[in-house]
């Protein structure tokens, strides 16, 4: 364990850094949104092409890892609708316990992936997103859609923001080029694009983070830690078993459903109708809990 201790406690250091920047208004309160948009659509995305584009795809068993994390996603997500009346919250912070549920923050799960695995953990990983994104995404829309307090999401708008997610296209963009070659400067300027991603991520996943938030919703914020952190993970385990996943594509995708969730359930619950003061205190006990959790878990995944 120490070994993989010393490995996620950097990535964590930078999250808390972020948080202490934030906090003292430096270098700006107009920076970490600007910031998280460009890692979000710009950074990171040149960080899943060049990944994807120089890996070495054989051997990997993708489809299996695919079908337990489609699984052990689905599973959740409709035992919860399920059960809905019964977590005792109304219909928008219902959307968000749903969303930390089955989101996972792609920042921290990248850089704890490369730290310990190095390339081949960032290309089984870029591999998990292709998979995971389209899927989560699908679900939170959907109960957002029937359960948040803003207008529904059109099947046209939901499919749209599904496949123009950037991940997505990075993915897709990463795939083709490991089999059609990338031209040496374009490499070279994606390269250096994806060197920022996960430094500038990990800031702005601190500088989201909202301690007070978690004061007002204690009981459902604590569930829903619950459920993401130790639920989904067993579960997870349990349907890799089920598929035959073992070794590195096992531990890529128990260090994807243990994570805590991404930091932009905030705005999709503020866009459209969920519970966003929920949401801000689901992100930042996941966070600082999945500190001591994710350990644990990776631990045991070994």
């Amino acid at each position: 364990m120490f070994a993989i201790v010393t490995a996620i406690l950097p990535v964590f250091l930078l999250i808390f850094l972020g948080s202490w920047l934030q906090g003292r208004g430096f270098p700006g309160n107009g920076f970490w949104q600007p910031a998280e948009r460009l890692t979000y659509r710009i950074f990171f995305p040149a960080l899943i092409v060049t990944t994807l584009s120089g890996a070495d795809l054989a051997g990997l068993s993708v489809l299996p890892m695919a079908g337990a994390l489609v699984a052990a996603i689905l599973v959740m997500a409709g035992g919860m609708m399920a059960v809905q009346k019964l977590w005792g919250v109304d219909g928008p912070a219902f959307t968000s316990m749903v969303q930390g549920a089955v989101r996972m923050n792609v920042y921290i799960c990248l850089s704890i992936a490369g730290a310990i695995w190095g390339s081949a953990g960032l290309t089984v990983a870029a591999i998990a997103i292709a998979v995971i994104v389209p899927t989560v995404n699908l679900i939170c829309v959907i109960a957002l859609a029937r359960w948040g307090s803003a207008a529904e999401p059109t099947v046209v708008g939901t499919i749209k923001q599904v496949i123009s997610n950037p991940l997505i296209i990075a993915a897709v963009l990463g795939a083709l080029s490991n089999f059609t070659g990338m031209p040496i400067v374009i490499g070279d300027v994606l390269d250096i694009l994806g060197r920022a991603a996960l430094p500038i991520g990990l800031l702005c996943v601190g500088a989201a983070l909202d301690w007070p938030a978690v004061r007002r919703n204690a009981r459902p914020v604590a569930q829903t830690t619950a459920l993401k952190l130790v639920a989904m993970p067993a579960l997870t385990a349990g349907m890799l078993w089920a598929f035959g996943v073992e070794g590195l594509t096992a531990a890529i995708a128990l260090l994807f459903m243990a994570s805590p969730t991404a930091t932009s359930s905030y705005i999709l619950a503020r866009q459209l109708g969920g519970d966003a003061t929920l949401m801000a205190g689901v992100i930042t006990l996941q966070t600082a809990v999945s500190m001591v959790s994710l350990p644990v878990i990776l631990t045991l995944a070994g």
